[in-house]
């Protein structure tokens, strides 16, 4: 005896058997910036309209402002995912959690601060993609300590979300991250922090000529 499930189904296809095949979806999405457009540029600034904090760098001086960030938030302790640079974290004075074996949702969420890299990020909306790959870690680490520093390369920034989606692969865990946590669901006073971190600092780290 066939299921519920399986019994709408066979309804559903019933009723749809003398129906024309539906005409493909057009999908000539944009895919670049127009001409001109300086795409870390963009990225930063619109980033920065969802209140993150965002540095360009170039690659000798990301170290210093890796540790300048979390002097400023006064991070004494530092929650890093495998795969993370050395070099990143050379001369910083806060005590690092290696999440490896995994940190207890207690610890991160005593943890100052954590640190991660990016898969990709988009200029037009100002997003940093996560997809637990070397150096960001799994999802929990980007959502439960209350300050996140992300370091994205100039070259992981992309246009538009068409070809960031081209970069990346769905069947993996993707974590996408405009600004700080926020909600404005309660009176429509803007809530930071609810289900994420309240403060994200972005480093976009410069490509060498």
């Amino acid at each position: 005896m066939a299921d519920a499930r399986t019994e709408i189904m066979d309804r559903i296809r019933a009723a749809l058997a003398d129906r024309p095949e539906p005409a493909p979806v057009p999908r000539g999405y944009r895919r670049g910036p127009d001409a001109g457009t300086d795409a870390v540029a963009l990225f930063a600034e619109r980033a920065g309209d969802y209140r993150a904090v965002v540095e360009v760098v170039d690659a000798a001086a990301l170290p210093g402002a890796v540790s300048a960030a979390l002097a400023a938030r006064n991070v004494t302790d530092l929650v890093v995912p495998p795969g993370l640079p050395d070099a990143w974290l050379a001369g910083t004075g806060a005590r690092r959690l290696p999440d490896e074996p995994p940190l207890s949702v207690r610890d991160l969420d005593a943890a100052g601060g954590v640190i991660t890299g990016a898969a990709v990020a988009i200029a037009l909306t100002g997003t940093v993609v996560l997809d637990a790959g070397p150096a960001q870690g799994r999802r929990a680490l980007s959502l439960l300590p209350d300050f996140h520093l992300c370091v994205v390369r100039a070259d992981q920034i992309v246009a538009t979300v068409p070809e960031a989606l081209a970069r990346l692969d769905p069947r993996r865990p993707l974590t996408w991250i405009s600004g700080p946590s926020a909600t404005s669901d309660i009176e429509l006073n803007r809530v930071e922090g609810v289900h994420g971190p309240r403060n994200l600092h972005i480093l976009v780290e410069a490509v060498e000529a």
